[in-house]
């Protein structure tokens, strides 16, 4: 408080209010104490203005963890990241004997924008079914700390600049995946959880298209090969959602979602759709190694990882319970990071990626050896050799012919 002759001045305090409906934050200000006949001098005026520029930081600062913190929830950012890391490993796959790190940075960048559009769409369509949810409710739209409009435009900018970022350093086969992914998602998976149980599988080929993403980013093509990893991906969801599926169920049914574990009372319908796509996941490592993606070690390490879950699994459908729908589903979140792992240490390089190119132009051939990197021909080996000039015989440096018991053999120049 500052007194001059006979007035009182308040300094000006800055309060942040309650939140309002669209989550953002109004200020609202002491109003100023002034006696019945006098004024505020300078030296009061200049304290108020310092003490409002004191209080401007720390009120930008609460407004930027505000939204961040809403931008976070709204992209399931955990749940994002590991998206990006089976981008990445596809990326890392598909790539030949070096891997284009500006590339996999790029790419894993637009993968994780694309998959902060789709979740952020899928809680603005899903807004009233998740306020009925326990496990959701405190979630940015459900809770009122942001709104709607702004929800949906943070989406779509992600959505567009991370489809973009994929066109321009990858190619349009990686932005085109990418894309459809996010519409799948959002508009046919979204939608359809409330319609049929089917979506499970329609949610687990949304799950197994970014590490065919980041294939096609590395390699520009889709090959049998690319088709080992997304294949995991996608028969890994259905047990692990299964187990989520039963763990979750009250929820389900108060957020209107419809779940195979819905009507299955017993759990044994759900027990049994997981065990048959665990016993789908065993010949994957082998495949592996017989299709020249990893070498012979995948096989029995992934062996051992997939009779684990399988086991687990079987214990489900035994005894279905809380506790084995749990073990089972704290299993699956082992399976991904371990078995990706495996891949990237047991990689045998993409044959497709390394390539010889000759093209010929008059009288000279220029061979071109692609050594894998991405975009970058700088460093592919280029060699002209002149047709003009006669080829030399293989063997024209040596002095005995290859074996002893043969004679030399007899090369027969062109122009004769």
């Amino acid at each position: 408080m500052w007194r001059k002759g006979g007035g009182v001045v308040s300094s000006s305090r800055f309060l942040l209010s309650s939140r309002s409906q669209d989550g953002s934050l109004a200020l609202s200000s002491s109003a100023r104490i002034f006696s019945s006949s006098s004024f505020p001098t300078a030296s009061s005026t200049e304290a108020v203005q310092s003490s409002a520029s004191a209080d401007t930081p720390s009120l930008i600062s609460s407004v930027v963890r505000h939204y961040g913190r809403c931008y976070w929830e709204l992209s399931k950012a955990r749940l994002s990241m590991l998206v990006v890391a089976t981008s990445g490993t596809g990326f890392v796959m598909g790539s030949g004997n070096y891997v284009d790190v500006a590339g996999l940075c790029c790419t894993c960048a637009g993968t994780m924008m694309v998959a902060a559009s789709a979740n952020s769409l899928n809680q603005v369509f899903e807004r009233e079914n998740d306020a009925k949810m326990k496990r959701t409710a405190l979630r940015p739209l459900p809770s009122g700390r942001i709104s709607i409009s702004h929800a949906a435009t943070w989406a779509t900018t992600v959505g567009i600049t991370g489809t973009s970022l994929l066109a321009w350093n990858a190619n349009m086969l990686a932005a085109g995946l990418a894309a459809s992914n996010l519409v799948l998602y959002a508009f046919i998976y979204t939608p359809l959880k409330q319609i049929h149980p089917i979506n499970t599988w329609v949610g687990a080929v949304v799950g197994a298209i970014p590490p065919l993403l980041g294939w096609a980013a590395a390699s520009g093509e889709i090959s049998y090969n690319s088709m080992i990893l997304p294949a995991a991906l996608y028969f890994w969801q259905i047990p692990h959602f299964m187990a989520l599926a039963y763990l979750c169920r009250a929820d389900y049914v108060a957020g209107g979602f419809r779940m195979i574990s819905l009507k299955d009372v017993s759990g044994y319908k759900t027990a049994m759709v997981s065990l048959r796509n665990c016993l789908y996941l065993l010949p994957l490592g082998y495949v592996a190694y017989d299709w020249g993606i990893a070498s012979g070690w995948i096989f029995p390490e992934y062996s051992l990882l997939t009779l684990g879950m399988t086991a687990a699994s079987i214990l489900f459908v035994r005894e279905r319970n809380t506790k084995n729908a749990r073990r089972m589903f704290h299993f699956s979140l082992l399976y991904l990071p371990v078995f990706m792992s495996g891949l990237l240490l047991h990689r045998i390089p993409n044959s497709n990626k390394d390539s010889l190119h000759v093209a010929y132009d008059d009288n000279t051939a220029t061979i071109v050896e692609n050594n894998g990197e991405h975009n970058d021909r700088k460093r592919n080996k280029i060699t002209r050799v002149s047709l003009d000039e006669p080829i030399r015989p293989p063997v024209a440096y040596a002095s005995i012919a290859p074996f002893p018991f043969l004679p030399a053999p007899l090369y027969i120049p062109q122009n004769s």
